[in-house]
Protein backbone atom coordinates (compact mmCIF):
# COMPACT_ATOMS: atom_id res chain seq x y z
CA UNK A 1 0.00 0.00 0.00
CA UNK A 2 1.65 3.25 -0.73
CA UNK A 3 1.66 6.81 0.74
CA UNK A 4 -1.76 8.05 -0.94
CA UNK A 5 -3.87 4.90 0.11
CA UNK A 6 -2.34 5.14 3.65
CA UNK A 7 -3.55 9.09 3.99
CA UNK A 8 -6.68 8.05 2.59
CA UNK A 9 -7.42 4.78 5.03
CA UNK A 10 -6.08 7.45 8.24
CA UNK A 11 -8.32 10.19 6.83
CA UNK A 12 -11.17 7.38 6.77
CA UNK A 13 -10.77 6.35 10.25
CA UNK A 14 -10.93 10.12 11.43
CA UNK A 15 -14.16 10.56 9.34
CA UNK A 16 -15.92 7.90 11.17
CA UNK A 17 -15.14 8.92 14.58
CA UNK A 18 -15.80 11.94 14.01
CA UNK A 19 -19.40 10.58 13.14
CA UNK A 20 -19.12 8.22 15.55
CA UNK A 21 -19.10 11.13 18.44
CA UNK A 22 -22.01 12.81 16.90
CA UNK A 23 -23.91 9.91 17.46
CA UNK A 24 -22.93 9.34 20.56
CA UNK A 25 -24.27 13.03 21.34
CA UNK A 26 -27.67 12.13 19.51
CA UNK A 27 -27.61 8.47 21.74
CA UNK A 28 -27.24 10.18 24.93
CA UNK A 29 -29.78 13.08 24.59
CA UNK A 30 -32.62 10.29 23.39
CA UNK A 31 -31.59 8.03 26.52
CA UNK A 32 -31.87 11.40 28.88
CA UNK A 33 -34.85 12.06 27.48
CA UNK A 34 -36.13 8.32 27.84
CA UNK A 35 -34.83 7.88 31.21
CA UNK A 36 -33.22 4.25 29.71
CA UNK A 37 -30.00 3.25 27.43
CA UNK A 38 -31.19 3.02 24.10
CA UNK A 39 -30.69 -0.76 22.96
CA UNK A 40 -29.51 -2.31 19.94
CA UNK A 41 -29.39 -5.91 18.00
CA UNK A 42 -27.56 -7.66 15.17
CA UNK A 43 -29.20 -10.66 13.58
CA UNK A 44 -26.59 -12.24 11.59
CA UNK A 45 -27.64 -14.48 8.90
CA UNK A 46 -25.01 -16.51 6.35
CA UNK A 47 -21.28 -17.27 6.58
CA UNK A 48 -18.55 -16.67 9.04
CA UNK A 49 -17.61 -13.50 7.43
CA UNK A 50 -21.12 -12.28 7.59
CA UNK A 51 -20.69 -13.11 11.31
CA UNK A 52 -17.05 -11.53 11.62
CA UNK A 53 -19.10 -8.11 9.94
CA UNK A 54 -21.80 -8.00 12.92
CA UNK A 55 -19.22 -8.01 15.55
CA UNK A 56 -17.49 -4.91 14.11
CA UNK A 57 -21.38 -3.20 13.42
CA UNK A 58 -21.97 -4.03 17.06
CA UNK A 59 -18.77 -2.85 17.94
CA UNK A 60 -19.68 0.84 16.27
CA UNK A 61 -23.01 0.96 17.57
CA UNK A 62 -21.97 0.57 21.25
CA UNK A 63 -19.15 3.08 20.83
CA UNK A 64 -21.87 5.12 19.99
CA UNK A 65 -23.54 4.73 23.18
CA UNK A 66 -26.01 1.68 22.26
CA UNK A 67 -26.45 -1.17 25.07
CA UNK A 68 -27.08 -5.08 23.16
CA UNK A 69 -30.05 -7.20 23.93
CA UNK A 70 -31.01 -10.21 21.68
CA UNK A 71 -34.62 -8.71 21.20
CA UNK A 72 -35.71 -7.56 18.01
CA UNK A 73 -37.84 -5.13 19.96
CA UNK A 74 -34.92 -3.26 20.53
CA UNK A 75 -34.47 0.91 19.30
CA UNK A 76 -32.12 -0.10 16.49
CA UNK A 77 -32.26 -3.16 14.58
CA UNK A 78 -29.73 -4.73 12.29
CA UNK A 79 -30.13 -7.59 9.78
CA UNK A 80 -27.01 -8.60 8.14
CA UNK A 81 -28.46 -10.54 5.41
CA UNK A 82 -27.09 -13.38 2.92
CA UNK A 83 -28.50 -14.49 -0.54
CA UNK A 84 -26.33 -17.46 -1.65
CA UNK A 85 -30.01 -19.27 -1.13
CA UNK A 86 -33.43 -18.10 -1.72
CA UNK A 87 -34.15 -19.39 1.19
CA UNK A 88 -32.30 -16.86 3.07
CA UNK A 89 -33.99 -14.05 1.46
CA UNK A 90 -37.26 -15.36 2.14
CA UNK A 91 -36.12 -15.30 6.14
CA UNK A 92 -35.38 -11.77 5.80
CA UNK A 93 -38.80 -10.63 4.21
CA UNK A 94 -40.25 -12.47 6.97
CA UNK A 95 -38.58 -10.47 9.83
CA UNK A 96 -39.58 -7.39 8.23
CA UNK A 97 -43.15 -8.19 8.05
CA UNK A 98 -42.98 -8.91 11.53
CA UNK A 99 -40.73 -5.82 12.31
CA UNK A 100 -43.52 -3.17 10.53
CA UNK A 101 -45.58 -4.40 13.28
CA UNK A 102 -42.73 -3.62 16.32
CA UNK A 103 -42.23 -0.43 14.84
CA UNK A 104 -45.89 0.98 14.41
CA UNK A 105 -45.82 0.37 18.64
CA UNK A 106 -42.28 2.32 18.78
CA UNK A 107 -41.94 4.72 15.83
CA UNK A 108 -38.71 6.06 17.61
CA UNK A 109 -37.37 2.32 16.55
CA UNK A 110 -34.00 2.44 13.70
CA UNK A 111 -33.72 -0.66 11.38
CA UNK A 112 -31.13 -1.33 9.31
CA UNK A 113 -30.43 -3.99 6.46
CA UNK A 114 -27.04 -4.62 5.37
CA UNK A 115 -24.98 -7.76 3.68
CA UNK A 116 -24.97 -9.59 0.69
CA UNK A 117 -28.18 -9.89 -0.28
CA UNK A 118 -28.28 -5.47 -0.54
CA UNK A 119 -25.94 -5.84 -3.27
CA UNK A 120 -28.86 -6.81 -5.15
CA UNK A 121 -30.56 -3.78 -7.32
CA UNK A 122 -34.12 -6.20 -7.38
CA UNK A 123 -33.84 -6.05 -3.28
CA UNK A 124 -33.18 -2.32 -2.69
CA UNK A 125 -35.81 -1.58 -4.86
CA UNK A 126 -38.32 -4.14 -3.11
CA UNK A 127 -36.97 -2.64 0.15
CA UNK A 128 -37.63 1.11 -1.35
CA UNK A 129 -41.39 0.50 -2.63
CA UNK A 130 -42.58 -2.32 -0.24
CA UNK A 131 -40.93 -1.82 3.35
CA UNK A 132 -40.82 1.89 3.54
CA UNK A 133 -40.09 1.88 7.34
CA UNK A 134 -36.94 0.56 6.99
CA UNK A 135 -34.17 3.62 8.24
CA UNK A 136 -31.38 2.39 6.66
CA UNK A 137 -29.91 0.07 3.37
CA UNK A 138 -25.87 -0.60 2.86
CA UNK A 139 -24.09 -3.14 1.17
CA UNK A 140 -21.07 -5.56 1.61
CA UNK A 141 -18.34 -3.03 0.98
CA UNK A 142 -19.07 0.02 3.28
CA UNK A 143 -19.77 -1.75 6.62
CA UNK A 144 -16.92 0.92 8.40
CA UNK A 145 -19.72 3.69 7.56
CA UNK A 146 -22.43 2.26 9.64
CA UNK A 147 -21.88 5.44 12.00
CA UNK A 148 -22.88 8.17 9.06
CA UNK A 149 -25.12 6.53 7.78
CA UNK A 150 -27.23 6.81 10.82
CA UNK A 151 -26.47 10.37 11.94
CA UNK A 152 -27.43 11.11 7.72
CA UNK A 153 -30.76 9.28 8.61
CA UNK A 154 -31.27 11.29 11.58
CA UNK A 155 -30.45 14.36 10.57
CA UNK A 156 -32.61 13.79 7.44
CA UNK A 157 -35.78 11.61 8.70
CA UNK A 158 -35.50 9.83 5.55
CA UNK A 159 -34.23 6.10 4.66
CA UNK A 160 -30.55 6.47 3.82
CA UNK A 161 -29.41 3.66 1.17
CA UNK A 162 -25.56 3.48 0.40
CA UNK A 163 -24.65 0.72 -1.72
CA UNK A 164 -21.29 0.38 -3.40
CA UNK A 165 -21.21 -1.63 -6.90
CA UNK A 166 -17.08 -2.47 -5.48
CA UNK A 167 -14.37 -1.21 -3.85
CA UNK A 168 -10.35 -1.55 -3.14
CA UNK A 169 -10.94 0.04 0.35
CA UNK A 170 -10.32 -2.16 3.42
CA UNK A 171 -10.87 -0.18 6.47
CA UNK A 172 -10.59 -2.41 9.37
CA UNK A 173 -9.20 -0.54 12.42
CA UNK A 174 -12.79 0.54 13.90
CA UNK A 175 -14.49 -1.04 17.09
CA UNK A 176 -15.89 -4.63 17.28
CA UNK A 177 -17.90 -6.66 19.89
CA UNK A 178 -16.55 -10.04 19.50
CA UNK A 179 -19.38 -13.14 20.90
CA UNK A 180 -16.22 -14.75 22.28
CA UNK A 181 -13.87 -13.71 24.58
CA UNK A 182 -11.71 -16.78 24.09
CA UNK A 183 -12.23 -17.05 19.87
CA UNK A 184 -11.99 -14.69 17.16
CA UNK A 185 -12.76 -14.57 13.38
CA UNK A 186 -9.55 -12.44 11.40
CA UNK A 187 -10.76 -11.32 7.64
CA UNK A 188 -7.47 -11.86 5.54
CA UNK A 189 -9.25 -10.93 2.33
CA UNK A 190 -12.30 -10.11 0.86
CA UNK A 191 -14.27 -10.83 -2.67
CA UNK A 192 -14.07 -13.89 -4.92
CA UNK A 193 -12.50 -14.48 -8.57
CA UNK A 194 -13.62 -17.57 -8.99
CA UNK A 195 -17.65 -16.79 -10.88
CA UNK A 196 -19.18 -20.30 -9.86
CA UNK A 197 -21.76 -20.50 -12.14
CA UNK A 198 -24.61 -21.50 -9.27
CA UNK A 199 -22.87 -18.63 -7.16
CA UNK A 200 -23.67 -15.28 -6.79
CA UNK A 201 -20.84 -14.35 -4.28
CA UNK A 202 -18.57 -13.17 -6.58
CA UNK A 203 -21.20 -10.17 -7.89
CA UNK A 204 -22.31 -8.92 -4.18
CA UNK A 205 -18.98 -9.75 -2.37
CA UNK A 206 -16.65 -7.85 -5.32
CA UNK A 207 -13.45 -9.36 -6.31
CA UNK A 208 -10.85 -10.66 -4.38
CA UNK A 209 -8.89 -8.15 -2.34
CA UNK A 210 -6.30 -9.35 0.48
CA UNK A 211 -5.16 -7.90 3.60
CA UNK A 212 -1.51 -6.81 3.98
CA UNK A 213 0.19 -10.09 5.79
CA UNK A 214 1.45 -7.24 8.35
CA UNK A 215 -2.12 -5.78 9.31
CA UNK A 216 -3.56 -9.48 10.06
CA UNK A 217 -0.43 -10.41 12.19
CA UNK A 218 -0.70 -7.21 14.08
CA UNK A 219 -4.47 -7.60 14.76
CA UNK A 220 -4.30 -11.43 15.88
CA UNK A 221 -1.75 -10.08 18.21
CA UNK A 222 -3.67 -7.55 19.36
CA UNK A 223 -6.34 -10.12 20.05
CA UNK A 224 -4.22 -12.65 22.03
CA UNK A 225 -3.17 -10.20 24.20
CA UNK A 226 -6.89 -9.95 25.01
CA UNK A 227 -7.22 -13.34 25.94
CA UNK A 228 -7.98 -15.16 22.26
CA UNK A 229 -6.46 -18.41 22.14
CA UNK A 230 -8.16 -19.49 18.47
CA UNK A 231 -8.71 -17.48 15.74
CA UNK A 232 -10.21 -18.27 12.14
CA UNK A 233 -8.66 -17.00 8.92
CA UNK A 234 -11.58 -15.89 7.04
CA UNK A 235 -12.03 -15.33 3.23
CA UNK A 236 -14.31 -16.68 0.71
CA UNK A 237 -11.36 -18.25 -1.25
CA UNK A 238 -8.60 -18.23 1.81
CA UNK A 239 -6.05 -20.71 -1.10
CA UNK A 240 -5.52 -17.68 -3.26
CA UNK A 241 -4.53 -15.26 -0.55
CA UNK A 242 -1.65 -12.63 -1.41
CA UNK A 243 -2.60 -12.73 -5.17
CA UNK A 244 -2.21 -9.33 -6.05
CA UNK A 245 -0.29 -7.67 -3.03
CA UNK A 246 2.34 -5.16 -3.49
CA UNK A 247 4.84 -7.79 -2.05
CA UNK A 248 2.97 -11.26 -2.98
CA UNK A 249 2.77 -13.68 -0.51
CA UNK A 250 0.92 -17.47 -0.52
CA UNK A 251 -1.29 -18.46 2.02
CA UNK A 252 0.68 -21.00 3.74
CA UNK A 253 3.98 -18.36 3.83
CA UNK A 254 1.38 -16.53 5.76
CA UNK A 255 0.42 -19.53 8.08
CA UNK A 256 3.65 -19.60 8.99
CA UNK A 257 3.61 -16.20 10.42
CA UNK A 258 0.45 -16.69 12.30
CA UNK A 259 2.08 -19.71 13.99
CA UNK A 260 4.94 -17.91 15.47
CA UNK A 261 2.13 -15.70 17.33
CA UNK A 262 3.41 -16.65 20.99
CA UNK A 263 0.05 -17.21 23.43
CA UNK A 264 -2.13 -18.10 20.29
CA UNK A 265 -3.28 -22.10 20.57
CA UNK A 266 -5.54 -22.63 17.77
CA UNK A 267 -5.74 -21.67 14.01
CA UNK A 268 -8.75 -22.39 11.52
CA UNK A 269 -9.56 -21.47 8.31
CA UNK A 270 -12.20 -21.24 5.98
CA UNK A 271 -13.00 -21.55 2.71
CA UNK A 272 -10.49 -23.95 0.91
CA UNK A 273 -10.76 -24.21 -3.03
CA UNK A 274 -9.89 -27.47 -4.01
CA UNK A 275 -8.40 -26.10 -7.08
CA UNK A 276 -6.01 -23.78 -5.51
CA UNK A 277 -5.00 -26.00 -2.54
CA UNK A 278 -1.17 -26.27 -2.66
CA UNK A 279 1.58 -28.88 -1.95
CA UNK A 280 2.80 -26.23 -0.14
CA UNK A 281 0.07 -25.36 2.48
CA UNK A 282 -0.46 -29.84 3.07
CA UNK A 283 3.55 -29.50 4.29
CA UNK A 284 2.62 -26.77 6.46
CA UNK A 285 -0.10 -28.12 7.70
CA UNK A 286 1.21 -31.40 8.34
CA UNK A 287 4.39 -29.79 10.20
CA UNK A 288 2.35 -27.33 12.43
CA UNK A 289 1.20 -27.49 15.97
CA UNK A 290 -1.09 -25.30 15.89
CA UNK A 291 -3.39 -25.64 12.86
CA UNK A 292 -6.28 -27.28 13.74
CA UNK A 293 -6.52 -30.70 12.40
CA UNK A 294 -9.90 -29.54 10.35
CA UNK A 295 -10.13 -28.79 6.31
CA UNK A 296 -13.41 -27.61 4.99
CA UNK A 297 -12.99 -28.52 0.82
CA UNK A 298 -15.90 -28.45 -0.98
CA UNK A 299 -16.57 -30.78 -4.09
CA UNK A 300 -20.27 -29.16 -4.87
CA UNK A 301 -20.38 -32.29 -6.86
CA UNK A 302 -18.68 -35.75 -8.60
CA UNK A 303 -19.74 -35.11 -11.67
CA UNK A 304 -17.29 -34.03 -14.50
CA UNK A 305 -19.70 -32.68 -16.65
CA UNK A 306 -21.28 -30.84 -13.63
CA UNK A 307 -18.08 -29.81 -12.24
CA UNK A 308 -17.36 -28.45 -15.71
CA UNK A 309 -20.93 -26.88 -15.43
CA UNK A 310 -20.51 -25.22 -12.30
CA UNK A 311 -16.93 -23.95 -13.75
CA UNK A 312 -15.48 -25.57 -10.50
CA UNK A 313 -11.95 -26.11 -12.84
CA UNK A 314 -10.87 -29.38 -11.10
CA UNK A 315 -12.24 -32.67 -11.82
CA UNK A 316 -13.32 -35.38 -9.71
CA UNK A 317 -10.34 -37.13 -10.44
CA UNK A 318 -8.13 -34.39 -8.71
CA UNK A 319 -10.16 -33.62 -5.95
CA UNK A 320 -9.60 -37.19 -5.09
CA UNK A 321 -6.25 -37.29 -5.65
CA UNK A 322 -5.74 -34.10 -3.64
CA UNK A 323 -7.60 -35.68 -0.46
CA UNK A 324 -5.15 -38.99 -0.87
CA UNK A 325 -2.80 -36.17 -0.56
CA UNK A 326 -4.06 -34.51 2.41
CA UNK A 327 -4.88 -37.96 4.02
CA UNK A 328 -1.57 -39.39 3.50
CA UNK A 329 0.58 -36.24 5.31
CA UNK A 330 -2.17 -36.16 8.26
CA UNK A 331 -4.02 -39.50 8.48
CA UNK A 332 -6.10 -37.65 11.58
CA UNK A 333 -7.64 -34.93 9.40
CA UNK A 334 -11.04 -34.44 9.35
CA UNK A 335 -12.36 -33.28 6.10
CA UNK A 336 -15.78 -31.80 5.50
CA UNK A 337 -17.38 -30.69 2.16
CA UNK A 338 -20.19 -29.09 0.77
CA UNK A 339 -21.93 -30.80 -1.74
CA UNK A 340 -25.45 -29.34 -4.53
CA UNK A 341 -28.01 -31.48 -5.17
CA UNK A 342 -30.29 -30.57 -8.12
CA UNK A 343 -28.00 -28.68 -10.03
CA UNK A 344 -29.62 -27.95 -13.81
CA UNK A 345 -29.60 -31.16 -15.77
CA UNK A 346 -28.44 -33.66 -12.50
CA UNK A 347 -28.88 -37.35 -13.85
CA UNK A 348 -29.47 -39.75 -11.66
CA UNK A 349 -25.73 -40.92 -13.35
CA UNK A 350 -24.37 -37.31 -12.32
CA UNK A 351 -25.30 -37.97 -8.90
CA UNK A 352 -24.04 -41.44 -8.26
CA UNK A 353 -20.60 -39.76 -9.37
CA UNK A 354 -21.32 -37.47 -6.26
CA UNK A 355 -21.75 -40.43 -3.77
CA UNK A 356 -18.72 -41.92 -4.93
CA UNK A 357 -17.16 -39.25 -3.69
CA UNK A 358 -18.60 -39.33 -0.49
CA UNK A 359 -17.79 -42.97 -0.14
CA UNK A 360 -14.75 -42.96 -1.53
CA UNK A 361 -13.36 -39.43 0.84
CA UNK A 362 -15.46 -40.54 3.99
CA UNK A 363 -16.23 -36.84 5.39
CA UNK A 364 -16.61 -35.84 8.91
CA UNK A 365 -19.39 -34.11 8.09
CA UNK A 366 -21.23 -32.52 5.04
CA UNK A 367 -23.27 -29.45 4.09
CA UNK A 368 -25.53 -30.66 2.07
CA UNK A 369 -27.64 -28.09 -0.62
CA UNK A 370 -31.01 -28.06 -2.97
CA UNK A 371 -29.74 -25.88 -5.72
CA UNK A 372 -31.13 -22.66 -4.88
CA UNK A 373 -31.26 -20.55 -8.86
CA UNK A 374 -29.81 -17.16 -8.36
CA UNK A 375 -31.02 -14.30 -10.64
CA UNK A 376 -27.96 -12.82 -12.48
CA UNK A 377 -25.39 -16.33 -12.22
CA UNK A 378 -25.11 -18.11 -15.14
CA UNK A 379 -27.36 -21.30 -13.92
CA UNK A 380 -30.21 -19.33 -13.28
CA UNK A 381 -30.34 -19.31 -17.02
CA UNK A 382 -30.07 -23.41 -17.73
CA UNK A 383 -32.21 -25.56 -19.11
CA UNK A 384 -33.15 -29.46 -17.40
CA UNK A 385 -33.68 -28.09 -14.49
CA UNK A 386 -34.30 -30.92 -11.89
CA UNK A 387 -38.22 -31.94 -10.86
CA UNK A 388 -38.78 -31.20 -7.21
CA UNK A 389 -39.53 -34.92 -6.66
CA UNK A 390 -36.12 -36.07 -8.09
CA UNK A 391 -33.82 -33.43 -6.00
CA UNK A 392 -36.10 -34.84 -2.91
CA UNK A 393 -35.33 -38.56 -3.20
CA UNK A 394 -31.43 -37.33 -4.13
CA UNK A 395 -31.23 -34.99 -1.29
CA UNK A 396 -32.59 -37.71 1.20
CA UNK A 397 -30.07 -40.84 0.23
CA UNK A 398 -27.32 -38.36 0.08
CA UNK A 399 -27.88 -37.00 3.47
CA UNK A 400 -28.32 -40.87 4.47
CA UNK A 401 -25.27 -41.97 3.43
CA UNK A 402 -23.37 -38.61 5.11
CA UNK A 403 -24.98 -39.73 8.46
CA UNK A 404 -23.83 -42.83 8.45
CA UNK A 405 -20.00 -42.20 7.34
CA UNK A 406 -19.94 -39.19 10.07
CA UNK A 407 -20.95 -41.57 12.82
CA UNK A 408 -19.08 -43.79 11.82
CA UNK A 409 -15.80 -41.68 11.69
CA UNK A 410 -16.90 -40.49 14.95
CA UNK A 411 -16.90 -43.67 16.60
CA UNK A 412 -13.26 -44.15 15.61
CA UNK A 413 -12.21 -41.77 17.96
CA UNK A 414 -13.87 -43.09 21.10
CA UNK A 415 -11.71 -44.34 23.74
CA UNK A 416 -8.67 -41.20 22.92
CA UNK A 417 -8.13 -38.63 24.91
CA UNK A 418 -7.76 -35.40 23.07
CA UNK A 419 -7.49 -31.46 23.87
CA UNK A 420 -10.49 -30.04 23.52
CA UNK A 421 -11.63 -26.16 24.22
CA UNK A 422 -14.16 -25.34 26.47
CA UNK A 423 -16.55 -23.13 24.49
CA UNK A 424 -20.02 -23.10 26.22
CA UNK A 425 -22.38 -24.31 29.22
CA UNK A 426 -24.59 -27.15 27.98
CA UNK A 427 -27.61 -25.39 26.72
CA UNK A 428 -29.69 -28.55 27.80
CA UNK A 429 -27.74 -29.72 30.96
CA UNK A 430 -26.28 -27.06 33.36
CA UNK A 431 -23.60 -29.48 34.81
CA UNK A 432 -21.85 -30.10 31.25
CA UNK A 433 -19.62 -27.51 28.96
CA UNK A 434 -19.70 -27.91 25.39
CA UNK A 435 -16.22 -27.42 23.59
CA UNK A 436 -14.64 -28.39 20.30
CA UNK A 437 -11.81 -31.03 19.34
CA UNK A 438 -9.29 -29.64 16.91
CA UNK A 439 -11.33 -31.69 14.21
CA UNK A 440 -14.21 -29.32 15.42
CA UNK A 441 -15.97 -32.64 16.84
CA UNK A 442 -17.99 -31.35 19.66
CA UNK A 443 -17.28 -32.77 22.78
CA UNK A 444 -19.74 -32.52 25.86
CA UNK A 445 -18.38 -32.86 29.21
CA UNK A 446 -18.60 -32.50 33.27
CA UNK A 447 -17.35 -28.48 34.66
CA UNK A 448 -18.08 -25.52 35.38
CA UNK A 449 -18.30 -21.97 33.80
CA UNK A 450 -15.18 -20.82 34.57
CA UNK A 451 -13.80 -23.19 32.48
CA UNK A 452 -14.72 -21.98 29.36
CA UNK A 453 -11.80 -20.17 27.40
CA UNK A 454 -9.48 -22.98 28.06
CA UNK A 455 -8.23 -26.44 26.83
CA UNK A 456 -8.49 -29.74 28.60
CA UNK A 457 -7.54 -33.25 27.84
CA UNK A 458 -10.66 -35.02 27.72
CA UNK A 459 -11.21 -38.48 27.24
CA UNK A 460 -13.81 -39.56 24.35
CA UNK A 461 -15.59 -42.21 26.32
CA UNK A 462 -19.34 -42.67 24.37
CA UNK A 463 -19.88 -41.36 20.15
CA UNK A 464 -23.57 -39.84 20.15
CA UNK A 465 -23.22 -39.71 15.62
CA UNK A 466 -21.84 -36.34 15.49
CA UNK A 467 -20.87 -35.49 19.00
CA UNK A 468 -18.80 -37.10 21.72
CA UNK A 469 -19.66 -37.03 25.98
CA UNK A 470 -16.68 -37.61 27.14
CA UNK A 471 -14.69 -36.51 30.79
CA UNK A 472 -11.35 -34.48 31.47
CA UNK A 473 -8.20 -36.31 32.44
CA UNK A 474 -6.22 -33.78 33.02
CA UNK A 475 -5.34 -30.18 32.51
CA UNK A 476 -4.07 -28.83 29.44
Amino acid sequence: MNRTENLELDNELKRQNYYIELCREWVAEQSAKLGRPLTCTAKTFGCQMNSRDSEKLLGILIKIGYVETDSENADFVLYNTCTVRENANLKVYGHLGYMQNLKKKNPNMMIALCGCMMQEETVVEKIKKSYRFVDVVFGTHNIFKLAELLYKRIESGKMVIDIWKDTDMIVEDLPIERKFSFKSGVNIMFGCDNFCSYCIVPYVRGRERSRKPEDIIKEIENLVADGVIEIMLLGQNVNSYGKGLENEITFAQLLKQVEQIEGLKRIRFMTSHPKDLSDELIEVMKNSTKICRQLHLPIQSGSNRLLKLMNRKYTKESYLELVDKIKTAMPDIALTTDIIVGFPGETEEDFQETMDVVKKVRYDSAFTFIYSKRTGTPAAKMENQVSEEEIKDRFDRLLAEVQKISAEETEKRVGMVLPVLAESRNTHDDSLITGRLSHNTVVHFKGTPDMIGNIYNVRLNEAKGFYYIGEIVEER
